[in-house]
């Protein structure tokens, strides 16, 4: 018999969090416990995403307190940048499995936080301890880790694509130029005005170029100098 998960997932009313939720409806080996989203606690998870709704009911998402990891074997966050370094911490302690979604614990070198994401590493100490979760490369290591950090949207598009080419010598490492887009719900659910349909609708924009934060993930993991 299989061996069932049973998690808790933080951060779950986004949309990354959301994802998490339409896949462990048809996952044999999981069972969400809880969700919280503290923004919508108390709302109906189907209230939110209706297509959730016949799979979860009546559950609504709930304001995280401490006390519920001693319901779960397993946490996944859901949660913007530097949000999941305060949680953590505790995580590790008090539950088997970590997953994080965000960029939090992608990187090893803690110095990478200020240079791109503009504010120092609040746990530097745990970085270490996350495997880079992208099965393509580490399979093996994913199969033992506790704790893994979900790669970004752009590094596994790069990443899956390059880091063959380049451990196989086929290309120059040096200069290599990616070209990558992203639908406007990589932003995230919260309302910008430069994400608004009238904004977004039938137009293409540029943005990060040559300084985006995802570039230190993708140089690590595929061995090349990029220009994205």
């Amino acid at each position: 018999m299989q061996n069932v998960r049973k998690i808790g997932i933080i951060g779950a009313s986004g949309f990354a969090g959301s994802e998490v939720l339409r896949l462990a409806v048809g996952h044999p080996g999981v069972e969400v416990v809880w969700a919280t989203g503290n923004s919508e606690a108390g709302t109906a998870i189907g209230d939110l995403y209706p297509s959730l709704a016949a799979a979860y009911g009546d559950a609504r998402f709930a304001t995280f307190d401490a006390s519920m990891l001693s319901e779960v074997d397993t946490v996944i966050l859901g949660l913007p940048h530097g949000a999941s370094q305060a949680l953590v911490p505790a995580l590790v302690d008090n539950v088997e499995f970590v997953i994080d979604l965000a960029a939090d614990f992608r990187l090893r070198d803690p110095d990478q936080y200020t240079t791109w994401y503009g504010e120092p590493h609040t746990a530097p100490e745990l970085l270490e301890r996350f495997t880079y979760g992208l099965p393509e490369l580490y399979r093996d290591e994913l199969r033992s880790a506790r704790f893994v950090a979900a790669p970004g949207c752009y590094p596994t598009t790069a990443i899956v694509g390059l880091a063959p080419v380049v451990a196989a010598g086929l290309i120059e490492p040096r200069g290599v130029i990616v070209d990558a887009a992203s639908g406007v719900s990589g932003a995230g659910r919260p309302p910008k005005p430069n994400t608004t349909f009238c904004q977004v609708d039938e137009d293409f924009t540029a943005y990060g170029l040559m300084n985006h934060r995802h570039t230190p993930e993708m140089e690590a993991h595929t061995g090349a100098s990029l220009l994205f």
